[in-house]
């Protein structure tokens, strides 16, 4: 494909290049990173927190790149142009070069509960006979590949080359995680969306955002910029920043559809809950439906809502949403029932590694435990370290039994991040490692009682400095409830 194709007409200042001998260049690939550069390839310099993408185009030239973009020419061999916003250009040239993606497209934002409303929503639209996929946290899920992934909302050249894999395998329909940096960093910029949902929002990546509203604020970039005007925004309607997203979407001429107990797409009722599912009442087209969720936790229910609300805002039957969602499967690592002890008690694994989530996941099986809720967490290393007594109060409030572990200290002092949680936790025990920390609560269990291990969920790793070791929750669940029978 020549250079001026991939430009399109979206950047009028690079125009003028355009119609010069740069546009007529062949362009054979697409980099952002030089070492990954190959003869004919495009590439787009992007300023990164530690290194500015510009001073590496001399890298990419030597490579056999014929062309860069970058927010400001260089001297280096071949045609340098450049554009206020290199970031948003590679998104839209890497699905132009990339070609097809699925016909059907979403997108939810928020900060908890992204991965479970696309995996749902996938399950939804698979029930009603639709070849679909999910993107997210948790790698990628279509009819033909279960693929382990950690990026929660890939880089544009990855993401676009994977829609386009999708489709050519038949997937007609796919949902996407679309997390505060994927869209602050333009990754999505490029995917042709239909309808789009918001989740809530609580306190995360403070060490990206300078404050919650500007966090918000990229969240709203979903809503505000990416999504056609007319188009279905499907917004969980009982979160306290609910309003404001209901008012952003809004001023972009979107089709507002709230879910929830205030909602009025989707009215939720009533709901009863029980160890292992909950029965909700659900108002949909002006009729009522009881729904039996497999799924314990108020806020998988929020999810469930909204992912509904996707498959139905995009061509399911209201009666083929409901039925499906008494056959969901949840997300791995979302609240998931691993096992119990020989006299009952369950012990989950849970994702939960901000406050609001594990606020929600404490509450959510209060009603089923008639004795002590236990948990195990800890803290990620070189994150938002503001959130570390939060959870620690958060925890010592809602649980009977707090253990405080290592998480992913990465390059921090892992002594120091379990001090920061201990210093609003009185009262609860602290074992750095995290496998001995989780054989500790087993061994505590007695029967009404319930096992949280939080924070690490679906994660096949442990990252202690710069190098990550193999560790899985699930796994050492397991071992420690099955040395209860040996």
């Amino acid at each position: 494909m020549i250079l001026r194709e991939l430009i399109g007409a979206d950047f009028p200042e690079l125009a003028e290049a355009m119609n010069g001998p740069a546009g007529d260049l062949e362009i054979t690939a697409i980099a952002s990173d030089s070492r990954k550069a190959v003869p004919g390839a495009l590439f787009v310099a992007m300023a990164g927190t530690k290194a500015d993408g510009a001073g590496f185009i001399g890298d990419a030239a030597a490579r056999g790149a014929v062309a860069a973009i970058a927010a400001h020419t260089a001297d280096v061999g071949i045609p340098v142009l450049t554009v206020e916003n290199p970031r948003r250009l590679l998104a839209l040239v890497a699905a132009r070069f990339s070609g097809a993606q699925p016909q059907t497209m979403v997108a939810v934002t928020g900060t908890a509960g992204k991965t479970s409303v696309a995996s749902f929503t996938r399950q939804i639209w698979a029930h009603a006979g639709h070849p679909a996929a999910m993107i997210g946290t948790t790698g990628v899920i279509s009819p033909t590949r279960n693929d382990y992934g950690s990026l929660t909302t890939p880089d544009p050249i990855a993401l676009h080359a994977l829609l386009a894999e999708l489709e050519s395998e038949g997937v007609t329909h796919a949902a996407m995680e679309a997390s505060s940096h994927g869209l602050d960093q333009s990754r999505l910029d490029g995917v042709k969306l239909v309808a789009a949902g918001f989740t809530n929002l609580g306190r995360d990546h403070m060490d990206y955002h300078p404050t919650v509203e500007s966090y918000m604020a990229a969240k709203m970039r979903l809503f505000d910029t990416l999504m056609p005007k007319g188009s279905p925004a499907v917004i969980f309607s009982d979160d306290p920043w609910s309003e404001g997203a209901v008012r952003v979407a809004t001023a972009a001429g979107l089709d507002v559809r709230t879910v929830g107990r205030k909602g009025s797409y989707l009215t939720l009722k009533r709901v009863e809950h029980f160890r292992h599912k909950q029965t909700a009442e659900i108002t949909a087209e002006g009729r009522i439906f009881e729904v039996d969720i497999p799924l314990a936790g108020d806020f998988q229910i929020a999810n469930a809502l909204v992912a509904a609300g996707l498959a139905m805002s995009t061509g399911v039957s209201a009666e083929k949403a409901m039925a499906a969602l008494e056959k969901l499967v949840g997300a791995s690592g979302r609240l998931e029932l691993v096992g119990q002890t020989p006299d009952g008690a369950p012990a989950y694994v849970d994702y939960a590694h901000k406050p609001d989530a594990l606020q929600n996941v404490l509450s959510s099986v209060r009603p089923f435990t008639t004795g002590r809720v236990v948990v195990v967490f800890g803290c990620g290393g070189d994150r938002d370290k503001g959130k570390r007594p939060i959870m620690g109060e958060i925890a010592t409030r809602l649980a009977d039994v707090v253990i405080v572990t290592d998480d992913n200290p990465r390059s921090e002092q892992p002594d120091v991040i379990r001090s920061e949680i201990m210093a609003a936790a009185p009262g609860a025990t602290e074992i750095a490692d995290r496998a001995e920390a989780i054989r500790h609560a087993v061994s505590l269990l007695h029967s009404g009682d319930t096992l949280i291990v939080a924070g690490k969920g679906h994660e096949e790793g442990q990252t202690v400095g710069t190098t990550t070791l193999p560790f899985s929750d699930h796994v050492e669940l397991r071992k420690a409830l099955e040395g209860l029978t040996q």
